[in-house]
């Protein structure tokens, strides 16, 4: 049995007069898994969004929405739940009528006390939205998106301004709509969110995709590395480490147990201290700078 895709983009094209902000950019996201979607500056990933969020028509292509054109608004609006890096709430107005008025106008059904729960914001519900901190402001911001536990949830840098016990209350919010079923986008700079989190990520540059995959696809497309320095008068080292210019050396490997063995059994072999030995797997931020060092990619 096919299962339809929570979002399903089809050689989407977005332009602003001759700038061609989105290039021909197709992919899905699944039902119930969480989906990063990140870019480097100004790679289109926000124009992407606004389409896919029913904010801005495309150019030319495909969007569909929970099976729905997102132009639509009556159809998938009440579906999905969006959390914008800055949602505008009227300063005038407190918390709880905040999250009262956000929840009438998404045509979902819930309780304030409930979301406010979520958040740990129950003791803020008659504090107006002017008084409140830039982390307050941001947890406001997300318990409005998941009011009425909706289908699809947009969480755009949803972390920034927060303290380590919000961030992880927050985290554990998106674990249990999840479990509920809720399909997840998240939009985030910061890369081990994504890398921790993520079940997939679409990793955009000028307009299209550079990468697409899970955490640990996009981690194989770069060398691990090994680095290390040797005392003086060592023996030369393997073929493979390759010299850096403050004296040390660096084994760059697609298998980085099998070679950080073999290193490890030379430096024993000829009683070889390794200085400052340190063993790297690829990170998701290796990836990223990757690209925007890349002069291919950006041409």
């Amino acid at each position: 049995m096919t299962t339809t895709p929570a979002i399903d983009i089809d050689r989407l094209n977005v332009t602003y007069g001759d700038f061609h902000a989105v290039k021909d950019l197709s992919f899905q996201v699944e039902q119930g898994e969480l989906y990063a979607l990140l870019g480097t500056n100004g790679a289109g990933k926000t124009s992407t969004l606004e389409v896919v969020e029913g904010h801005r028509k495309a150019s030319s292509g495909t969007v569909r929405v929970l099976g729905k054109d997102p132009s639509d608004r009556r159809a998938v609006r009440p579906r999905m739940g969006i959390m914008l890096q800055e949602s505008g709430f009227s300063p005038d107005l407190t918390v709880a009528e905040s999250v009262r008025l956000i929840g009438k106008l998404s045509g979902r059904t819930d309780t304030v006390d409930r979301v406010l729960g979520i958040v740990d914001l129950t003791r803020k519900a008659d504090t107006r939205v002017s008084q409140l901190s830039g982390g307050e402001k941001r947890r406001l911001d997300f318990s409005t998106a998941v009011y009425g536990r909706p289908e699809l949830v947009f969480l755009d840098e949803p972390t920034t301004g927060l303290d380590i016990q919000s961030r992880d209350a927050l985290w554990d919010a998106v674990d249990q709509l999840r479990e509920d079923g809720s399909t997840v986008v998240l939009t985030t700079h910061y890369l081990e969110e994504a890398q921790q989190r993520a079940d997939r990520i679409g990793l955009m540059h000028n307009g299209t995709f550079r990468h697409e995959g899970t955490v640990a696809e996009l981690t194989r497309t770069l060398p691990a590395a090994i680095r290390f320095s040797l005392p003086a008068g060592s023996p030369a080292p393997l073929l493979q480490a390759a010299p850096l210019a403050d004296g040390s050396y660096q084994i760059e490997t697609f298998d980085l147990q099998t070679d950080l063995k073999q290193l490890l059994d030379w430096a024993h072999a000829h009683s070889v201290d390794l200085v400052g030995l340190s063993a790297a797997p690829t990170r998701l931020d290796d990836v990223f700078r990757a690209i925007e060092a890349d002069p291919v990619a950006a041409a």
